[in-house]
């Protein structure tokens, strides 16, 4: 089972991430050798750990929808909250597999509402979709295609502007994507946080990084499990990066209230935790 999640979450890992600006050359992940997501999304117990999220009808106080142009030529679509204030401060929410629902508004608006003066934006990765149920889910997740993320993170990216100072946090799927969209930030990232997301291996990409990490997992995680976790810090530490771990006692995605084993007290503290972070790295 842990295999073939790392095949899927390969996806994620094969963004191309910039280099700094004396780095000339980029580099792309090899696949792991696996054949690709197709016997991730259909292996057995796999979609049964995934319950369907629970009906959630947000009306935002502050977001709406919006659009913006992506590298190839096309437009995405995110929710963002605007700062009340003007604001080079941003943070790029990332969704879970089942795309940007009511439950990652939520969320998003959770952020803004506590960081304060801070842009934040969930960002759409399926392009309008979303899914209700695991099959769904899974369908959309193996038809996410690596270019079409990179060209939506770059398009946030160009959208919070040059003089952007940007954090991203994002769950599961969306916390690989918060790595690899720090990757792709440059000298503009300032704050990573992912809860339980498979990480970058690949340690000539990792220096390229110029902010720390946080990282929230569950040590009961089957998927990104404590020996990925603990290859990972050791990957940082040989790229001369910064990660803080906390490892909870909890399942994979333990800190969604949809998850039938949602766990309450490690989310309310993993969530302080990704505040206190974030408000150090987007203070003013």
């Amino acid at each position: 089972m842990k295999i073939l999640f790392i095949s899927v979450i390969s996806l994620v890992l094969s963004l191309l991430a910039p280099t700094k600006p004396e780095t000339a050359a980029t580099t792309s992940i090899p696949v792991c050798g696996m054949k690709g997501m197709d016997q991730f999304v259909d292996a057995p117990g796999f979609l049964a750990f995934h319950e369907s999220p629970l009906p959630l009808h947000y009306v935002s106080k502050a977001g709406e929808m919006t659009t913006f142009s992506t590298p190839d030529g096309k437009k995405a679509n995110a929710f963002l909250l605007k700062s009340a204030k003007p604001s080079d401060k941003w943070l790029f929410v990332y969704q879970e597999w089942w795309g940007l629902n009511d439950h990652i508004k939520k969320e998003a608006e959770t952020y803004y509402n506590d960081l304060k003066n801070v842009n934040v934006i969930a960002i759409d990765m399926y392009d309008g979709k979303v899914a209700t149920d695991p099959a769904e889910a899974g369908k959309l997740m193996q038809g996410a295609d690596k270019a079409r993320l990179g060209a939506i993170m770059k398009g946030a990216i160009a959208l919070a502007g040059p003089k952007a100072e940007i954090a991203s946090v994002g769950w599961c799927f969306g916390g690989g994507l918060s790595l690899q969209s720090a990757l792709l930030e440059g000298k503009q990232a300032k704050g990573c946080v992912m809860y339980y997301g498979f990480p970058e291996m690949d340690v000539e990409k990792l220096k390229t990084l110029d902010t720390d990490v946080l990282g929230l997992f569950g040590s009961q995680d089957g998927y990104i499990s404590p020996k990925v976790v603990a290859q990972f810090e050791e990957n940082m530490k040989k790229a001369g990066e910064k990660i803080e771990v906390k490892m909870y006692d909890a399942v994979h995605g333990f800190a969604n209230p949809s998850n039938p084993k949602y766990d309450k007290a490690a989310a309310a503290d993993a969530y302080s935790r990704s505040l206190t972070y974030l408000k150090d790295r987007l203070k003013a």
